[in-house]
């Protein structure tokens, strides 16, 4: 595939736990301390709750048994676009490459910089100005971890190593701490719950709605694992090890997403993760205080940068690749033997996400609309890569694959139908946010009467106005 020079070439450096460390500091953000109450409130019962974290796992599952296939049959640099451009020729995998540079991997990151600043600036504020403290946080962390990495390949992976070490320990200090105070203190209260959350408790039956919901924020929350593939041609042992890797990864995020969650029940109750905006900073706050709520700022704030760091590693190998193919981006595609990475592809991405950060920082929920707008393709592009599978077992049948997907076809059809509705879903959410923008605008104008006719055609039905 990409045409490297056999003199600066990747190199295999990255261990089984190197990857597995890349998979899990990806996927562990700040959606388990976010999305928890709002999952919580879609569903019916503490274990739905736990259910929908169980079902997410076993669709990353299937999704790392497709990818463990597709990585280990072609080892290159690029992930995605590789398979994309192998199965549905070089524009596809262009325009694949195209807006993850421009949109999809800088608002995903610079989207994770603004948690981090967010959290950095409640506890270190730079100045009065929160905007300003934030933007500040949200650069320098964009630009120290993009410079790490340039400086090479181990300086990358162990900072993801430590970050992500830190992170899983603290989320199982979370379990433990509640395990120790709330089932020593099993009388201690919780919130007490609101009319509008005591009916939906109540009502135990299944509601497609809410569940539908649920595992949109629960695939979110997922994502991620897919990176390794990315970094395919520097893995030890791709054949053995990316299929273990990915296997790991999942499984030591879906144990940590369990566990936190109970220990947010067990110390808030069903009710109390539902009303609560800041759920792990609640319940940390019961047994040790303010100061519990500031270790659980400062346990976000090293959970963010570690998916930072992650996505800023991996996301530049698909510039490489992408420059490597393509003579017009040529020079993204030069390898640094030395340093053992892709500088070029590293600081370009970094110089437009540092880019994206200072234009979109200062709008209010600017990084979410671009988030919206960007999801579409992302699961677009996903259920490609899951079709792709069959178009390259009948293309290169002759290409010897060390892993095939067990129940072949069933579990990549499987996950293309996950992916293809999580498409669908962010579509759907993308055209209702932009006719709430369209309303608002209207309304603002002095166009109530417009805007009201054209919400009720949005909805489908005329109403008079």
């Amino acid at each position: 595939m990409p045409a490297i020079e056999e003199s600066a070439a990747p190199s295999r450096r990255l261990s089984l736990v190197d990857c597995t460390s890349i998979i899990v500091g990806i996927i562990i953000g700040s959606g388990i301390y976010r999305s928890t109450p709002d999952i919580a409130g879609a569903v019916t019962g503490v274990g739905m709750l736990v259910g929908v974290w169980i079902l997410g796992w076993a669709i990353a599952l299937i999704g790392s048994l497709s990818y463990a296939e597709l990585a280990s049959t072609y080892p290159h640099e690029g992930g995605d676009y590789v398979f994309l451009t192998r199965a549905y020729g070089s524009v596809c995998g262009f325009l694949f490459a195209w807006l993850e540079f421009w949109v999809i991997r800088p608002g995903s990151i610079g989207a994770m910089a603004f948690v981090f600043a967010q959290y950095a600036h409640e506890l270190f504020p730079l100045a009065d100005n929160a905007i300003s403290s934030q933007l500040v946080y949200a650069v320098s962390s964009v630009g120290a971890l993009s410079a790490v990495n340039v400086l090479g390949i181990r300086s990358g992976t162990w900072t993801q190593n430590v970050l992500t070490a830190v992170k899983v320990l603290g989320l199982l200090a979370i379990f433990l701490t509640a395990c120790w105070f709330f089932l020593r203190s099993p009388s201690s209260p919780t919130p007490s719950p609101s009319p509008s959350t005591a009916s939906e408790a109540s009502d135990g039956a299944f509601n497609w709605g809410g569940f539908r919901f649920a595992m949109i924020l629960v695939m979110f929350t997922y994502g991620g694992w897919n990176d390794i593939s990315y970094v395919a041609a520097e893995v030890k042992r791709p054949e053995r090890n990316v299929l273990r890797a990915l296997l790991l990864g999942t499984t030591i995020v879906a144990v940590v997403y369990i566990l936190v969650t109970i220990a947010f029940v067990m110390g808030l109750g069903l009710d109390g993760v539902r009303q609560s905006s800041a759920v792990a900073a609640d319940l940390m706050r019961k047994p040790l205080g303010a100061t519990g709520a500031n270790a659980i700022s400062l346990l976000i704030c090293i959970s963010a940068l570690g998916a930072i760091n992650g996505m800023t590693l991996t996301g530049a190998r698909i510039y490489y690749a992408m420059g490597s193919d393509h003579r017009l981006f040529d020079f993204l595609g030069r390898w640094n033997e030395r340093l053992g990475t892709p500088v070029r592809a590293l600081v370009a991405q970094g110089i437009a996400t540092i880019g994206l950060v200072l234009i979109v920082g200062t709008y209010s929920n600017g990084f979410e609309r671009i988030l919206i707008v960007g999801a579409p393709f992302f699961w677009l592009f996903l259920t490609m890569v899951g079709i792709s599978l069959f178009v390259l077992r009948f293309r290169d049948a002759d290409i010897p694959r060390v892993h095939r997907v067990v129940l072949f076809p069933v579990t990549p059809i499987l996950f293309c139908l996950s992916t293809a509705f999580m498409c669908h879903a962010s579509t759907t959410y993308a055209i209702s946010m932009a006719g709430q923008a369209i309303r608002t605008a209207m309304d603002e104008g002095g166009l109530s009467p417009i805007a009201a006719a054209f919400s009720a055609y949005r909805e489908g039905t005329w109403a008079v106005v």
